[in-house]
């Protein structure tokens, strides 16, 4: 399965609400702090853009009104067109002023996310990570836990977010696992490190492969069904990577 990656930053977000839609634009007053509207808005646009890109369509402000992004029973985010479903599967997230968009085509499962790495302590991981996955941190450097314990937390999170569930479901109930030959990858790559293979095993009996990626301080992870190949960033979301991996802005 072919996927495609965008992030945007806050930089690259019109300074204007024109490429809303009415109903988009009754949403964005709803929201009472600054910060939900202000991820709402960067998610939405980067959506639009990415979609923009996949169907070659125009990206200026009245052509992405056409394009509307609609949250489904499940809170999953649909495209429409022109107030049609759109012939494509989205999933949206943001984190510290970036968001990503991960698209592929229509009726698949696809599940993106984008974590910033950071400490966090043995409570978190005994409260969301299972023995499996709690025995490989603790065998891992201690330098080397913050990345491996982000890297886990996002690939859940992307697999919950295929399973269109979030996190109504303990993620205990998902299981993370790199190919035995990736372990050592956990150490810090170049902004041009490449996608690298995943799998999260549900309690279920669903599996689902994905990819990850680490540069600098943020990681990036993508899982879907049927297995999908790894994401193809659209060129503007490579060109502004700093050397720390993080988009400039």
């Amino acid at each position: 399965m072919e996927t495609h990656w965008l992030e945007q930053t806050e930089a690259d977000l019109s300074a204007h609400d024109d490429w809303l839609g009415p109903e988009e634009c009754v949403l964005l007053r709803q929201k009472r702090f600054p910060k939900r509207r202000a991820d709402w808005r960067l998610g939405r646009w980067t959506a639009k853009r990415a979609a923009a890109a996949y169907l070659n369509l125009p990206a200026d402000p009245r052509a992405l009104r056409d394009i509307e992004v609609r949250a489904a029973s499940s809170g999953a985010p649909e495209l429409f067109l022109a107030g049609r479903p759109a012939a494509v599967t989205i999933s949206i997230s943001h984190r510290a002023g970036i968001a990503a968009c991960a698209i592929a085509a229509s009726g698949v499962a696809l599940g993106c996310d984008l974590e910033l790495i950071e400490p966090r302590d043995a409570g978190f991981v005994a409260d969301y990570f299972t023995a499996e996955e709690q025995t490989w941190i603790a065998h891992t450097p201690e330098q080397d836990r913050p990345r491996l314990v982000t890297l886990i937390w996002s690939a859940k999170e992307s697999a919950l977010k295929a399973l269109r569930e979030g996190l109504r479901i303990d993620t205990r109930s998902l299981t993370v696992t790199l190919p035995d030959d990736e372990h050592p990858a956990l150490q810090q790559h170049s902004a041009l490190d490449p996608w690298r293979r995943l799998q999260v095993r549900c309690n279920g009996g669903e599996v689902f492969q994905g990819w990850w990626q680490s540069t600098g301080r943020i990681v990036r992870t993508l899982v879907g069904s049927p297995s999908p190949l790894p994401p193809i960033f659209f060129l503007d979301s490579r060109a502004s990577l700093r050397s720390d991996g993080v988009l400039a802005v």
